[in-house]
């Protein structure tokens, strides 16, 4: 049981007049707290951010969006994205602004690409750190920061460029936005700024990813409160004002995109939207449950808590913060299980919530029952560099032992830095110092997955067009044509720094297509005979694809292979 001094610390609110000879000791305690904090914080940017550069881009979606982006850097065509010179209505425009600077600032590399998911991640960490430190102490909102750094789908997210990251960061920050509005005791005027910030975020989220931006913030509004039975939150939106913002920051760039393309409001909103949620045809279906191992591994190593979200500590009235973000979860859980396009990333969103969750219901679990959660992650470990030990088995023809090698060994060495790491945790909490355990958890989980991330890199040289760029910028001028035969390696662009023409290839280009025809070749015919006259050429194409072309006697030398890819060059 808590004694009260303990509550004392976790809940400012709850204030006893301390006695002269505990100040001392209450300052101190809180210097030591802030200068351990900063120290792991300092410690945490450095592998964050220091590991994003060091991995190739991989295909489909970091060479995607690095491609978008370094298009719109090259062009100066802030409002109309294209990818590979084609149109590309698919998302909206935010990530491809804050990625072309990205470029245009630290130049052209892997870093510049994976800049903004990177620090979006980052971001999102203190966003929970600071509204628990805002709502529960400032013990608390350490012990968050530190849970939700650590939580693997996070950082994993994190570390690769996707559009989840960045949206997660602006749905999380107007969640806090309201949090901070309706429990954090402010005046009227901070609480009206607190939910301006919600309306500016979720406008930013729009504008990220497009209408889940809103969808999940207002679903959530209209769930929550219907639970509760408690209309407070929507009498104090301040609906004028705040619509006012989210308009100013989102009506800008769908104007000026819907006027100089005519046909982008049906695409984006129609198909993108209502197609893509409601029906199979992105061919990304998945069952109910798909999502459930991804939350279990996701929130590793603070899987184990889950059971504590489902426990009722002290009688709550009305809307507490709890409620708000359970009820958040479970609706992004359950609205991307109905969706009939889905993708392991989607359900990021709901990660920062369990971490100001777990955080939240940490307060109240004792020293012990901490260690037996500890276990749980030590098993995971343990497993996880036995299975290494065996990483001969998968060795296929798409996995070579190269690959898998080193993989197998960053398993091992982030295996022994976790149970380092959970040792230190569990002699911590022998002494009942619980922040500095999941302070030693936290770091530890950072920086194992930081190492098993990095031997991604070999994996993720199958997926990436990085080796076969290197192969050929030396055989081709700026002026020799490079084609993509009915295959097409969404990185290949971004490597080569300029648009490829597809053959016989369509997928998520069909829109450009249809509006510029002329920047493709439609038919395997076309190519040869575009081939063929042609003084110099090069081409990229599957291995089914090259089969058929030599069997038609077309001249090709090969300068790159591997299971699935096949460059050439001509003669």
């Amino acid at each position: 049981m808590k004694t009260v001094a303990s509550r004392r610390q976790d809940h400012p609110a709850i204030a006893l007049a301390p006695g002269p000879c505990t100040m001392p000791h209450a300052a101190a305690r809180s210097r030591a707290l802030a200068a351990w904090a900063a120290a792991a914080l300092l410690l945490l940017g450095l592998i964050w951010f220091g590991t994003l550069g060091t991995r190739s881009l991989i295909h489909p979606d970091e060479g995607r969006y690095a491609s978008l982006a370094l298009e719109m850097a090259r062009s100066g065509d802030w409002v109309t994205p294209r990818l590979n010179g084609l149109l590309y209505f698919e998302k909206p425009a935010l990530p491809y602004w804050i990625g072309a600077l990205s470029f245009l600032g630290f130049g052209v590399s892997e870093f510049s690409a994976r800049l903004w998911p990177g620090l979006a991640g980052f971001l999102t960490l203190l966003v929970v750190g600071f509204t628990a430190a805002r709502l529960w102490g400032r013990k608390t909102g350490v012990r968050a920061l530190a849970i939700a750094a650590s939580m693997t789908w996070i950082q994993v997210n994190s570390h690769f460029l996707t559009l989840d990251a960045g949206l997660t960061l602006f749905l999380t920050l107007a969640l806090c936005a309201v949090l901070l509005a309706n429990n954090g005791q402010p005046d009227a005027r901070q609480r009206r700024r607190w939910i301006w910030l919600a309306w500016a975020a979720m406008a930013a989220a729009v504008l990220s990813k497009g209408l889940v931006g809103i969808v999940i913030p207002g679903a959530v509004l209209v769930l929550v409160s219907l639970w509760r039975r408690d209309a407070s939150l929507w009498r104090g939106l301040h609906w004028t004002s705040g619509l006012l913002i989210f308009l100013a920051i989102t009506a800008p760039w769908f104007v000026l995109v819907s006027l100089r393309n005519p046909g982008f409001a049906s695409f984006f909103f129609i198909h993108e939207h209502f197609a893509r949620y409601l029906t199979e045809v992105h061919q990304r279906e998945g069952a109910w449950w798909y999502y459930l191992p991804f939350v279990l591994v996701g929130m590793l190593p603070w899987t184990g808590a889950l059971p504590w979200l489902l426990r009722k500590n002290r009688a709550e009235a009305g809307i507490a913060p709890r409620h708000l973000l359970a009820t958040w979860c479970v609706f992004v859980l359950l609205f991307f299980s109905a969706s009939g396009s889905k993708l392991p990333s989607y359900i990021l969103p709901m990660f920062p919530a369990l971490a100001l969750l777990v955080a939240m219901q940490l307060r109240d679990v004792q020293a012990d029952t901490l260690r037996r959660h500890l276990l749980l992650p030590a098993l995971v470990w343990g497993f996880a560099a036995l299975a290494s030990t065996q990483s001969g088995r998968f060795v296929s023809i798409l996995s070579p032992a190269e690959v898998l090698a080193p993989l197998a060994s960053a398993l091992r060495i982030g295996a022994a830095v976790m149970l380092a790491g959970l040792a230190i945790g569990w002699w911590c909490l022998g002494r009942r110092r619980i922040t500095a355990a999941v302070l030693s958890v936290a770091l530890s989980q950072v920086t194992a997955t930081a190492v098993v991330l990095q031997a991604h890199n070999g994996y993720g040289q199958l997926k990436s067009a990085a080796a076969i760029a290197a192969v050929l910028q030396p055989l081709i001028t700026p002026q020799t044509p490079v084609f993509c035969v009915r295959a097409y390696d969404q990185t290949l662009p971004f490597y080569l720094q300029r648009d490829v023409v597809l053959v016989d290839y369509e997928d998520e280009f069909a829109l450009g297509q249809q509006h510029e025809p002329a920047r493709s070749i439609s038919t395997l015919d076309g190519f040869v005979a575009r081939w063929n006259s042609l003084p110099h050429a090069a081409a990229y194409m599957s291995v089914f694809a090259w089969v058929e072309l030599h069997q038609r006697g077309l001249p090709m030398r090969i300068v790159f292979q591997d299971p699935r890819r096949v460059v050439v060059v001509k003669p």
